[in-house]
């Protein structure tokens, strides 16, 4: 079951507020009150144009418009910057051919504009900062000690998973649906890209849809919630995604699990971008990394301990059935939206440096993992 919901129309309802001021000035006006009306379409027009107009109608104003500095998020490791509310990047529509489906073979991108793209395999451990669940890892980012999370780690998920019933259990939403990805397996990229796309079948929503088909196959009956929370603006998504989540929660008690699907970015320097990949019985698989918050007594999520049980049996479950598909778990002092449920995580499918094709390979594994682990869940084994 998938719900949309669709993006206001801000633009249209300044327009026709400023229409019955041109026409009582006679069709013309006054030169202060001109430059007022260009400065305001400039900003309704970033709700719906792409970034290269935007930047061309900026610079013809320069010398009149002064920039807003953007809020910048708290210091988080490499690959979590993306995933900090506070960023701000645009949302153009990712790149296509003409006919609107993905491009086969690399455009020749100028020298200027050509970046590194690394993949590799990002399983296992690091350096002593990991704490093993056999299988799978967790990349500690806390106060807590490896035996702590080792410990937490065997506890029951506290969540009652029931097929039977008919009715919603899982809930896939996207706080960041217009993430995309790269459009070709290559080791070279455009550093033009923002790998971003208002178009469902190229971003987040398409990988939703995978792993939701994947789950109900199994006959776990599936929401998925395709509303683009960071559009149009990316500022306070988490806020707004936390707001759909409560609605589907207060309408469907029935809902056990609640999963916030992303793509990670992963820049270990400049110019360069990683890929955490693995190869699936023959094919390439965006590696996935499951994000589980930790309560360090300011965030008032009293479910930590529950959440993070579950991220630990569902990647043990991944691990099991297909080996090395999992990054180990992150898991430090963030909330992400998971106080409102026992059941809820957040999944990052690959990286900005994946295909759109890894990533739903992806999703349809850990769908096809997942689902056989909430069935054994229900089933008391």
């Amino acid at each position: 079951m998938k719900r949309r919901h669709l993006p206001g129309a801000a633009g249209l309802v300044l327009a026709l507020l400023l229409i019955p001021a041109v026409l009582l000035l006679g069709g013309r006006l006054p030169a202060p009150l001109a430059g007022l009306m260009e400065r305001f379409s400039l900003f309704s027009m970033q709700m719906d144009m792409p970034d290269q107009a935007v930047a061309q109608l900026r610079d013809r104003l320069a010398p009149d418009l002064k920039e807003t500095p953007q809020p910048q998020p708290d210091p988080l490791p490499a690959q979590q910057q993306e995933d900090s509310p506070e960023a701000d990047p645009p949302a153009p529509a990712a790149q296509t051919s003409p006919a609107g489906q993905p491009a086969q073979q690399p455009p020749d991108i100028p020298e200027a504009y050509r970046g590194t793209l690394q993949q590799g395999d990002y399983s296992g451990s690091a350096n002593g900062v990991t704490a093993a669940l056999n299988p799978g890892f967790v990349r500690n980012y806390t106060s807590l000690s490896l035996k702590e999370i080792a410990a937490l780690a065997q506890r029951e998920p506290a969540i009652a998973i029931d097929p039977q019933s008919g009715e919603p259990q899982v809930l896939i939403y996207h706080t960041h649906a217009t993430e995309s990805y790269e459009p070709y397996d290559t080791d070279v990229y455009d550093t033009r890209n923002t790998w971003r796309s208002l178009d469902d079948s190229e971003n987040m929503v398409a990988v939703g849809d995978v792993l939701a088909a994947a789950l109900e196959d199994q006959g776990i009956r599936v929401i998925h919630d395709a509303t683009q929370h960071d559009y149009p603006s990316y500022n306070g998504g988490y806020e707004r995604s936390a707001k759909t989540v409560q609605q589907y929660l207060e309408e469907y008690p029935s809902i056990q699990v609640v999963l916030d699907v992303h793509r990670d970015a992963i820049q270990p320097e400049e110019g360069v971008i990683s890929k955490p990949v693995v190869e699936i019985e023959g094919k390439k698989a965006a590696q996935l990394m499951i994000i589980s918050g930790v309560d360090d007594g300011t965030l008032g999520m009293p479910n930590w301990r529950e959440n993070f049980a579950f991220a630990a049996g569902v990647t043990r479950a991944i691990e099991n059935r297909y080996p090395g598909l999992c990054r180990p778990i992150f898991f430090a002092n963030r909330k992400y939206n998971q106080d409102l449920s026992t059941g809820a995580l957040l999944f990052e499918f690959g990286s900005n440096a994946n295909t759109l094709e890894e990533a739903k390979y992806s999703a349809q594994l850990v769908g096809e993992a997942l689902g056989e682990y909430l069935i054994a869940l229900a089933a008391g084994n």
